[in-house]
């Protein structure tokens, strides 16, 4: 089957060339996406589809499933596709009863990464990301830690994600960071207050994650839409009233104007928004084979700066007041609960 070429760019200074949209595996573990999958063929199948489109940067984290995604992802990747892959996977979040805490401590970092390679049945994890910045823990620890992986060969290249640019002046003291993951889409750009000019600057790559804004830019999301499970979108605020009905509608013009200005429907001029923003790839989001089928549709054309226009004006008015990341963000662990897990870790 033919598909079209898939764009690529440099993940910052690494060396690897990566594609501009990758897989995230987020709904593949089940976990705040409405319950673990049901069909793990399926599942396990959307990797090595993705990898025939061209989309060969699988995105994971050890708390997507609680182990089940980077599962899923080492099975499908273990019947001689590693070689074809370049795995992105996380570190610094723990979870113990069904609770998740960050604990970005070299003892977490260097227990978690022998846990992941295991579940990704690989011996080396091409990005490398901590998935969000510690208080506990001093910045420079948490990249010291990641440094010496990267001289150890256990990883190829170092990235952050919800990092904020003095985040990330303070770790590069300590290590460099080829990739940085913020929430980046067409409704949620807090990004372009600093993550993307520093990114710009300092030539680090950007992976966007929400891309589609948690499936409303998919403009399959109606009033009626119910969402089962442990989904978390009935408690999202962009889900509640009035900002879900703003959003819709917002949707619903986007995509008349996708379809008549590019014939592409709303998520592939969603995604195009994201590419044409500078060195930046989108992450899709894809629990079944099915789920990728389109995602060609958003290749090999740019957006001109009419339709940049318009889509502003839509997005203004839809947007009046987006919702923060502390919506999604893990908490903090408590001073004498670090004590007692580095004592657990060590």
């Amino acid at each position: 089957m033919s598909y079209e070429i898939m764009e690529t760019i440099q993940i910052g200074t690494s060396g690897i060339n990566a594609p501009r949209i990758a897989l995230g595996t987020w709904p593949v573990g089940g976990w705040t996406w409405g319950g673990n999958t049901d069909d793990l063929k399926r599942s396990i199948a959307t990797i090595p589809s993705a990898i025939e489109r061209g989309i060969t940067l699988i995105d994971t984290a050890p708390v997507y499933g609680f182990g089940l995604s980077e599962r899923i992802v080492g099975t499908a990747l273990s019947s001689g596709l590693r070689d074809r892959a370049i795995i992105a996977t996380k570190t610094g979040l723990e979870w113990r009863d069904g609770k998740v805490r960050r604990n970005s401590s070299s003892a977490h970092i260097r227990k978690e990464i022998e846990q992941s390679l295991r579940r990704l049945r690989t011996d080396h994890i091409d990005l490398y990301q901590v998935h969000w910045p510690d208080p506990l823990v001093p910045i420079h620890e948490t990249a010291e830690t990641l440094a010496r992986l990267l001289k150890d060969g256990k990883i190829r290249a170092i990235g952050v994600s919800n990092y904020s640019p003095s985040q990330m002046d303070e770790f590069r003291q300590a290590a460099p960071i080829h990739a940085v993951r913020p929430r980046y889409n067409l409704f949620e750009r807090e990004a372009e207050n600093g993550v993307l000019p520093y990114a710009r600057q300092h030539n680090i790559a950007v992976l966007s994650y929400g891309a589609l804004c948690r499936g409303l830019l998919t403009g399959m999301i109606t009033p009626a839409t119910q969402f089962k499970g442990d989904d978390l979108r009935p408690i999202d605020p962009k889900f509640q009233e009035p900002r879900f009905s703003r959003y819709l509608s917002a949707v619903a013009s986007l995509d008349r104007y996708a379809r008549e200005r590019y014939g592409v429907p709303v998520f592939a001029m969603a995604l195009r928004w994201v590419l044409d923003r500078g060195n930046t790839i989108a992450l899709w989001g894809a629990r079944y084979p099915e789920q990728l089928q389109l995602v060609q549709a958003a290749m090999g054309w740019k957006l001109d700066d009419m339709a940049m226009s318009y889509i502003e004006k839509v997005v203004r008015h839809a947007a009046k007041d987006p919702v923060g990341l502390e919506f999604v963000a893990p908490i903090s662990r408590s001073k004498p609960a670090l004590a007692a897990q580095e004592i657990e870790v060590n």
